[in-house]
């Protein structure tokens, strides 16, 4: 079969897929909008195989939370650093390749390997494009701010590529769902959940005993459900609660908490990966009640550690854990239902214990981004010889 070739504008998932691919000797290249600097512990690639384009990325995170509030230019920046780097890994696939590309990075470059007698799977790591732009735009609305859509370029390109690929991934079952409700032929969609990095997250603690610590870890957005979070939290009878925020929080979220008791929330801001074991250990329960996303890698990255999770289905939750064993899994836009189920937690320890305890089996059992790697490669030597 063919090398992969890889495009992703970020990290997200796509490096742990190459180093998968890196140990089934199946790797040709993989492409990000990453500066060679923010890589340096991507470990298990050949340095040489990690190709960077960083001229419109790298810009853009240096701006860091500041691109928030300037939406026509994020809106721009997204579009010229999506094109850009499509365009320019399509002038450098030289021969036949199956080339794998985050949505939005690969209609150009998808063609090109076509062209050459390869393969082209575009990888979506969301909700089908317009799905995720209908649920959102109705979220905003519901907290009373204009939701601004996503860039109706960005929409008809994503359009073209799942028309073109030879298959679409994604990581979850609400994921593929979102597509055959778009219309999309259920055999061209291929799922294939994520794993989570056991040699970094492990527990490596235990939640205090005099307080009840809830965390978070992610973007504060109105998308991924935090106010719906901080409602139920603001609702729990217990003397000594915290509710500890990782991650940078949004403009719209900073506007509406102006408004909300926050009295026992700390808000950390961005922490490294490599620290959050210790949070994810010693905290008591961690909630991710998101709107839309594909499958949160957090979730699994909490049950490494121990974490029993509360999350949604639309976060992915139900292709990593089972309701009322390792967590829970509640409606979206729900805060009486996660109020109910961190009341439970408190009320009962030693079924929270023990949901910690099979947090831990589950993951051990799913043995974490080797799993998706194995799955992922048996996929593609099965399809793309059935696609020559």
């Amino acid at each position: 079969m063919n090398k992969i070739t890889q495009i992703s504008i970020g990290r997200f998932h796509h490096f742990h897929l190459a180093r998968q691919l890196e140990k089934y000797n199946l790797l040709e290249a993989i492409w990000t909008g990453y500066p060679s600097f923010k890589l340096k512990d991507e470990d298990g690639i050949a340095v040489d195989k990690i190709k960077t384009f960083p001229w419109f990325r790298a810009p853009y995170m240096a701006l860091g939370p500041w691109i928030d509030y300037l939406p026509a230019l994020k809106k721009q920046w997204d579009w010229l650093a999506f094109e850009s780097i499509d365009y320019f890994v399509a002038q450098n696939i030289k021969s036949p390749t199956t080339l794998i590309s985050l949505s939005g990075t690969g209609l150009y470059s998808g063609k090109k390997a076509k062209s050459l007698g390869g393969n082209f799977i575009c990888d979506r790591g969301s909700s089908h494009i317009v799905f995720q732009d209908n649920i959102l735009k109705d979220e905003y609305h519901r907290w009373g701010f204009k939701y601004e859509g996503v860039d109706n370029r960005i929409i008809q390109k994503e359009l073209n590529e799942y028309e073109i690929a030879d298959f679409i991934t994604v990581p979850s079952q609400f994921v593929k769902n979102t597509f055959i409700s778009m219309g999309v032929n259920e055999e061209k969609v291929i799922k294939i959940p994520y794993g989570a990095r056991l040699e970094r997250f492990k527990k490596i603690g235990n939640p205090p005993s005099n307080k009840f610590r809830v965390l978070w870890v992610g973007a504060v957005s109105i998308r991924k459900g935090f106010i719906d979070l901080l409602n139920a939290f603001n609702l729990l009878s217990h003397p000594n609660k915290e509710l500890l925020v990782i991650g940078s929080v949004q403009p719209e979220i900073k506007q509406i908490i102006k408004s909300k008791n926050i009295k026992n929330v700390i808000f950390k801001g961005n922490l490294p990966n490599t620290s959050l074991a210790e949070y994810y250990s010693k905290s008591h329960v961690f909630v991710l009640p998101s709107i839309e996303e594909g499958l949160a890698i957090v979730q699994g990255e909490a049950l490494s550690c121990g974490c029993p999770v509360i999350s949604t289905p639309n976060s992915g939750a139900e292709d990593l854990f089972e309701d009322g064993i390792e967590g829970f899994i509640v409606p979206i836009r729900s805060s009486q239902t996660i109020h109910d189920k961190l009341q439970f937690l408190i009320d009962n320890d030693l079924m929270r214990k023990k949901m910690s305890e099979n947090a831990i089996l589950r993951v051990k059992k799913i043995e974490g981004w080797d799993t998706y790697g194995k799955n992922m490669v048996g996929f593609l030597k099965s399809k793309t010889y059935e696609l020559k």
